[in-house]
């Protein structure tokens, strides 16, 4: 059984969108690609949200087109010095005699995000 895997690279000057099947035998086969002008970005800041989203679409869409599926979920790349790490712990109770759940991973990832940060940040992704 395959896997479609999409990357998307949103950068200052273009976007791409790489489309690839991951196979049974774990090759990685290109399925299509699409770059686009850049919209809505400078220095790698979205300064105009409605430019870069059609600037995205554009990318995704022709790149669907060249492969000839509807892509979903996609993996994003962004860069920039408004991009910062910040590590915090999540602790939660776990009960004994019990495989580790779902509710007990959801409750330790709301726990690490309970870390303070300023107003004008936020949480795009816990690990």
């Amino acid at each position: 059984m395959s896997e479609i895997i999409t990357a998307i690279d949103v950068g200052t000057t273009k976007i791409c969108t790489l489309i690839t099947e991951l196979t049974a035998t774990n090759e990685l086969h290109l399925l299509g690609a699409h770059c686009a002008r850049s919209k809505g970005l400078r220095r790698g800041v979205v300064v105009n949200i409605a430019a870069a989203s059609e600037a995205i679409a554009e990318s995704v869409e022709k790149a669907e087109e060249i492969a000839g599926v509807t892509i979903e979920p996609v993996h994003v790349g962004i860069v920039g010095g408004h991009i910062s790490f910040e590590n915090g712990v999540g602790v939660t109770s776990l009960p004994r005699n019990r495989p580790i759940g779902w509710p007990e991973v959801h409750r330790v990832l709301a726990d690490a995000q309970s870390i303070a940060i300023p107003n004008d940040r936020d949480i795009i992704h816990v690990i």
